[in-house]
């Protein structure tokens, strides 16, 4: 029989918060542009991210995601001053949560919850504040205090150890598939949260579970 999850954690971007919420700041800023921005920004961030941690030159994700913006504004041709620059960077810091996070939550907090993820502690801190979550995370754990990002497996073992329970007891949650193979092929019980019915990657991993809304991962649990 197995053995029950003791305690749940999340990826932050994509799973928890939406990064495309970008778009509606990009569209204004340069009219017409604001998906390709949007979409063109939060790839190179991923491949950046990938990238230094195979080059050993870690540079945090606040800073990744800055370099990524001007890699992408200058691909689509955009003229992106200072000013709009940091425009941009501050949604990071009040991305929304999507719509069924909070409930969700709600009747998973019996367990302890936490977020594991690529962004830095200056990053999380507010915007998990800015959504009205703080209270349902015991830890937030950074990939900063390592200098590597996800998929590597010390990222997902520095979650188990904090938690002091053995990684086969935890269950993490996150919609990007490159993150549930890493974490998969670690040991966590992993549960894709696909809401756009993506396919999965050739890998010869397979999750837990497969979710279409963070909704059904209570009933997924039992």
């Amino acid at each position: 029989m197995t053995a029950p999850v003791r305690a749940l954690v999340f990826d932050a971007y994509g799973t928890l918060f939406d990064p495309f919420a970008v778009k509606a700041r990009a569209e204004e800023l340069f009219p017409g542009n604001g998906a390709a921005l949007s979409q063109l920004w939060r790839a190179k961030q991923l491949e950046y991210s990938w990238l230094r941690t195979l080059m050993a030159r870690y540079e945090n994700f606040w800073k990744i995601t800055e370099d990524a913006l001007a890699f992408s504004c200058r691909t689509l041709k955009l003229s992106c001053d200072g000013h709009q620059r940091t425009q941009l960077m501050q949604v990071y810091l009040t991305l929304p949560a999507f719509p069924e996070v909070k409930p969700a939550l709600e009747k998973l907090s019996a367990l302890p919850l936490a977020i594991l993820s690529n962004g830095t502690p200056e990053m999380l801190e507010p915007l998990v504040a800015a959504n009205g979550m703080t209270h349902f995370f015991q830890d937030i754990f950074s990939v900063d205090s390592l200098q590597m990002y996800k998929p590597r497996p010390e990222v997902y073992q520095h979650a188990a150890t904090s938690l002091g329970l053995p990684k086969e007891s935890i269950g993490f949650v996150s919609s990007n598939y490159w993150d549930i193979a890493g974490a998969t092929s670690f040991g966590f019980r992993t549960y894709w949260l696909n809401r756009s019915a993506a396919f999965a990657d050739e890998l010869g991993i397979t999750p837990t579970a497969i979710l279409s809304n963070l909704a059904e991962l209570p009933r997924a649990l039992s």
